[in-house]
Order: structure tokens, then C-alpha cells, then sequence
């Protein structure tokens, strides 16, 4: 078991930034591709970046957001800058049961956090 919380979430402006952190637990959360998806109201979940073997991030996101992992720490971050109102969502921490492909579909993941909103006014 893999136990995942987010935090950081909050209220910005458009063109701010803001660092979303997900904290892993339990059985070794190093060994695993982890990921950001968020979702925005009467939506999907949509893929956002993940580490794995690799880094992957997705068209709207990449230029403008970076993911780091630090395994001493458990921990995942998300740099988000340059935030606009497209953005707003919830924002999910997931993990995958093993290390290597970055998977873009949720239903790949596993583990997952409770989720931290971003919401970006105009």
C-alpha cells in the first residue's frame, strides 16, 4: 500500500505561480511512476506531468509547469508557473505500481491522493 497527500493548493491570480507537494508513505513509493492529474468540474480526469523513467508532462502544461521527485524525502513536487484560469482544478497525486512507463490514463495509477484545489481567477 501506497499512501499519497497532496498539499499546497490555494487561490492565485492568472500569470502567478504556485508549488503543489505530494507526500508518499508506506511501501516503497520510490519504486513506483508517479503522476499529477487534475480535474476540473463536470470533467474528466486529465493527465498533467509524471516521473518515471522519464519525465512526461502534457501539451497544455509543459514550458510552464515542472515536476521533480525527491526519493529521499517521498516526496513529488509540481512548479506550476505562469498559472492562467484554465488551470483551476483539483489537482490528484498518483502512483503506479511499478517504475518506468509514464502512463497518461488514470486508470493506469493505483494509489491516489484526496486532491488539492487550484483555483486561478482572471
Amino acid at each position: 500500500q501506497v499512501q499519497l497527500v497532496e498539499s499546497g493548493g490555494g487561490v492565485v491570480e492568472a500569470g502567478d505561480s504556485l508549488r503543489l507537494s505530494c507526500t508518499a508513505s508506506g511501501r516503497s513509493p520510490s519504486a513506483y511512476t508517479m503522476a499529477w492529474f487534475r480535474q476540473a468540474p463536470g470533467r474528466g480526469r486529465e493527465f498533467v506531468a509524471g516521473i518515471g523513467n522519464y519525465q512526461w508532462y502534457s501539451d497544455s502544461v509543459k514550458d510552464r509547469f515542472t515536476a521533480s521527485r525527491d526519493n529521499s524525502k517521498n516526496t513529488m513536487d509540481l512548479r506550476m508557473n505562469v498559472l492562467t484560469p484554465e488551470d483551476s482544478a483539483v489537482y490528484f497525486c498518483a502512483a503506479d505500481r511499478t517504475l518506468g512507463v509514464v502512463h497518461t490514463t488514470a486508470s493506469q495509477y493505483t494509489y491516489w491522493g484526496q486532491g488539492t484545489q487550484v483555483t486561478v481567477s482572471p
